[in-house]
């Protein structure tokens, strides 16, 4: 096969004319089709140029190395430097775009594990089967989470608390007297986390869209409550994280949302609502991971930023719309996933006070195709574990706690709408080394958890239902 190589066009205008065209106001795929695909192809699988989706690169595989052959050309081949009509920017989405069909083009013919009812599926270090716990009776889930009883919890976006009982029953009533939940765009009634100590002091913990809706006017943020079930209704309610009002939005977009308890410390994300560079401002609650004490109050040694009154709570900044949070059960060290544009869906290990960039850098591209930013890295902000391109959509994260599949123990699962797929990632020394596809096509996946009986939880949009993975044996 031969090697892809970006190559000159058979026939090449004049790109630094005056009537050239003006790259600035396309959308990547026109850029390609005017710049590139005389040579490799409309599909880019080759033609005078190599292929770009064939995974051979004669001058370097990496994004760097593609971004220099764009941009800087080649002489000995006769490649034209494309950073005379282009800026980096542009440049950047072309390479995701390659990458985008170059994925396209390797998945064509792979077999991913589909699960079905009764049926073993094989992966490389475990074998499971999917048991069915709620196949009917649910609107738009979005959370689970586990009462000591053997009850279970599970949010609906619209503003539904349900519960299913020790023997699998989903409950027909909702638990009654919940908070008002706004559902607007992607917001409703998202998180619900049960306090480790629940059994000795009740505590369930809500993440939702709280704000207004008046005459056809929309405001809205994430919120955190915590409160008790007693009898069937939520008593004791208490404001863990409101933010204030001149914060609230009408953007429908980017709540985030995922809440995790650790050693007396709570930590979880508010998106960034639409607005990019409010995520880099540690003076805007939005576009950030916050962490406070289990009762709301803010603690003392949290960042301190010179020069600046943070958001109370405030412990990272530079998010885009996190919706995967989990610790790691061997060091105490927290990811997240979240949400990139088009490409750039990311794993972040969340660090006191670090900044993750968006929307200076990014992986990623706007949906239309036009460019966001030129640049992956910055001094400053932090980078990726790793990265996915095209994005697969992440929501849901867990770390395996469990005893059920000890090939797995410690392994972190990722959920992905977009792709309807759970990835199973392996890390040591904070380096992803290991990344699996282990479930595909049955659902979008909103969430996957460990639970206390070892098994692992999804909860699947499309159709709506709970299922779990339990060992094949």
């Amino acid at each position: 096969m031969k090697a892809a190589i970006l190559l000159p066009l058979a026939t090449l205008p004049s790109l630094l004319a005056e009537e050239a065209p003006d790259y600035s106001k396309m959308k990547v795929d026109q850029v390609f089709e005017q710049l590139c695909s005389g040579c490799h192809g409309k599909d880019m699988s080759g033609g005078l140029g190599g292929s770009l989706v064939d995974g051979i690169w004669k001058h370097g595989d990496s994004d760097a190395d593609l971004m220099k052959s764009i941009k800087e050309g080649n002489a000995q081949l006769g490649m034209t430097p494309f950073g005379t009509v282009l800026d980096d920017r542009q440049i950047r989405s072309l390479v995701i775009h390659i990458r985008e069909k170059e994925k396209e083009a390797k998945q064509k013919g792979m077999d991913f594990p589909k699960p079905e009812p009764g049926k073993v599926t094989k992966t490389r270090h475990e074998d499971y089967k999917i048991e069915m716990v709620v196949e009917e009776g649910l609107k738009d889930p979005w959370a689970i989470a586990f009462l000591p009883d053997g009850r279970k919890l599970v949010t609906e976006k619209a503003g539904r608390l349900r519960i299913i009982d020790a023997g699998g029953k989903l409950l027909p009533e909702p638990v009654k007297d919940t908070p008002k939940v706004i559902e607007h765009g992607q917001g409703g009634l998202m998180e619900v986390a049960v306090h480790p100590d629940h059994a000795e002091n009740g505590w369930v913990y809500l993440g939702f869209a709280d704000g207004s809706r008046e005459d056809g006017k929309v405001r809205t943020i994430t919120r955190y409550v915590r409160g008790r079930i007693k009898d069937g209704s939520w008593t004791d309610q208490e404001d863990i994280w409101k933010a204030d009002s001149r914060f609230y939005t009408d953007a429908g977009v980017h709540f985030g949302t995922r809440l995790v308890f650790d050693k007396g410390y709570i930590y979880f994300p508010v998106g960034e609502r639409g607005g990019w560079m409010e995520a880099q401002d540690v003076e805007n609650a939005k576009g950030k991971i916050y962490r406070l004490h289990d009762d709301g109050r803010v603690p003392e040694d949290n960042p301190v930023f010179e020069g600046k009154t943070p958001v109370p709570g405030l412990w990272t900044y530079g998010h885009r719309n996190p919706q995967g949070l989990d610790i790691d059960p061997r060091d105490g060290s927290i990811y997240d996933t979240e949400h990139g544009p088009r490409g750039g869906d990311e794993l972040n290990w969340i660090q006191k006070g670090l900044n993750y960039g968006w929307p200076v850098i990014t992986y990623g591209m706007n949906y239309d195709g036009t460019p966001i930013s030129g640049i992956t890295a910055k001094e400053g902000m932090d980078q990726p574990l790793t990265y996915w391109q095209p994005s697969i959509a992440t929501c849901g994260l867990s770390f395996y706690r469990g005893d059920r599949f000890p090939g797995w123990k410690n392994d972190l699962f990722a959920g992905a709408l977009a792709q309807q797929e759970i990835r199973r990632l392996r890390i040591i020394d904070h380096q992803v080394t290991e990344q699996e596809v282990i479930l595909k096509n049955i659902g979008r996946v909103r969430d996957v958890t460990d639970a206390p009986d070892g098994y692992i939880y999804v909860i699947l949009n499309g159709p709506d239902r709970v299922i779990r993975l339990v060992p094949a044996n």
